[in-house]
């Protein structure tokens, strides 16, 4: 099992930037593939971006490409979303997810989830 606890959501401006952490615990994170997701009010649950265990390949939704960033430090059981130019579509509780399973880009893949946390965008 793995426990994966998010945090840094918040409210922010259209145009600036947050950091949201997931930390996990029960079993090393190296073992894992980690992605993002999002889930906006009446909408399903989508992919934002994944990082492979080592770290060397990422893989982003068109949406935020150029904007978002995922890093992960596998000594620290840590990985980060790093959210820039935000804009108010952007506004959606941000989920972390671990798999073991290759195609790191579909939600179904995904074994463990946190609870998320909230990103509001005002204009």
């Amino acid at each position: 099992q793995v426990q994966l606890v998010e945090s840094g959501g918040g409210l922010v401006q259209a145009g600036g930037s947050l950091r949201l952490t997931c930390v996990a615990s029960g079993r090393t994170l190296s073992n894992y593939h980690m992605g993002w997701f999002r889930q906006a009010p009446g909408k399903e649950r989508e992919f934002v971006g994944a990082t492979s265990r080592s770290g060397f390949v990422n893989s982003y939704a068109d949406s935020v490409k150029g904007r978002f960033t995922i890093s992960r430090d596998n000594d620290k059981n840590t990985v980060y979303l790093q959210m820039n130019s935000l804009r108010p579509e952007d506004t959606a509780i941000y989920y972390c997810a671990a798999t073991s399973q290759l195609t790191i880009t579909a939600r179904k893949n995904y074994q463990y989830w946190g609870q998320g946390t909230q990103v509001t965008v005002s204009s």
